[in-house]
């Protein structure tokens, strides 16, 4: 393992002292709640930086100590696993060090764009994307996010043929960038008299949400319709033309927005919808190019690859991607211990990334 770079972590010392005294001058509202927000990414840093720094301090003492003829035997003994711990000290902090240091998604900290697609399986699909939807409504009300449905199609038992959800709150994209790709349940369907085990898939995809600076949109280049909701809605949906339909005509993507009353915000919610997975099939193209660099990651983002498995029968998840396999399905659907998934997903990217840092 090659040594910490001194050089990056003397610039991140001395930029965390200088975000401090700014802070402490006094700043407008834009530049504080901006400043605030680096100092406390640095915050850990700089502690971990400063006692690893202090770990070099403590071993020359110990050393010293150990290596002086006049320290008694029982000195040296407590001087020598004293300085075994040291070093152990040393090393996580090396390593959280590094860890800190491997260059993060600009995306991370976005919020998201959820989408769900019942894929084979009927109605047991549609019931199983809301099933999922409600994992990850109840995972983000966990994270302190807000969901907001953008658009909705029910099947016919329940659930959804597909439903779209903007979540916003920090670190969004980061924790569940990973939820990309199929998701295939395995379970007896209520409706199934025989007690005969179905299987069926909904697709998870997690888009980044796009501002105007990421992705610019010609208004030549759309074409917006405007046509009466359908579903529930009482008079509304039959008077009133609010729902919308925005193509993009190079690429040929297509959105529909009819959650809102107001056209108006239907159209924005369909441009920020628009924005997102025109974004999205960008950073899809440089994800190609990169894929054979991308192969030790965890998954491709591609979203035909099966990423999980629900087995209610065992009452198991697998994730595949990392033999993962818990039996914790009911907390996991339910979202209390989907972090715990999460968790070792980023995890495992997080070694990927320090393996390609270190080649």
């Amino acid at each position: 393992m090659t040594s910490l770079p001194e050089g990056r972590l003397d610039a991140l010392v001395a930029r965390h002292e200088t975000v401090a005294s700014e802070l402490a001058a006094g700043r407008d509202r834009d530049s504080y709640v901006k400043l605030s927000r680096e100092l406390s990414e640095l915050g850990p840093l700089v502690d971990a930086i400063k006692a690893y720094r202090g770990t070099a301090a403590e071993l020359s003492d110990l050393d010293a100590l150990i290596d002086d003829p006049q320290t008694d035997a029982d000195m040296r003994a407590l001087a020598a696993a004293e300085r075994t711990a040291v070093e152990e000290k040393r090393a996580a902090l090396e390593q959280d060090i590094r860890l800190a240091l491997i260059p993060k998604d600009a995306m991370d900290e976005r919020n998201v764009i959820l989408e769900i697609r019942a894929g084979t399986g009927g109605d047991e699909a549609s019931l199983f994307a809301g099933d999922l939807f409600r994992m990850y409504e109840r995972y983000a009300a966990k994270q302190g996010w807000k969901v907001e449905i953008v658009t909705a199609s029910e099947g016919t038992m329940g659930g959804f043929k597909e439903i779209v959800a903007e979540i916003r709150g920090r670190g969004a994209y980061a924790r569940l960038k990973f939820e990309s790709g199929v998701h295939r349940v395995q379970r007896v369907p209520d409706t199934e008299g025989s007690g005969r085990i179905h299987t069926s898939t909904a697709t998870v995809a997690v888009l980044p949400e796009a501002q105007e600076v990421d992705v610019e949109l010609n208004e030549a280049d759309l074409r917006m319709d405007t046509m009466r909701a359908g579903g529930a809605g009482g008079q509304h949906v039959n008077k009133t033309e609010s729902a919308v339909r925005l193509t993009h005509l190079p690429s040929g993507i297509v959105v529909v927005v009819q959650e809102e009353r107001s056209q108006h915000r239907n159209r924005a919610k369909a441009m920020a919808l628009l924005r997102a997975r025109l974004y999205d099939l960008e950073r899809s193209k440089l994800d190609a190019e990169r894929a054979a660099e991308r192969r030790g990651q965890v998954g491709t983002g591609d979203r035909s690859e099966r990423i999980r498995t629900y087995n209610f029968p065992q009452g198991r998840v697998t994730d595949h991607r990392i033999n993962l396999t818990l039996y914790k399905l009911p907390q996991i659907i339910a979202g209390e211990a989907l972090g715990e998934v999460i968790d070792v997903l980023m995890t495992e990217h997080q070694a990927a990334l320090l393996a390609a840092e270190e080649t």
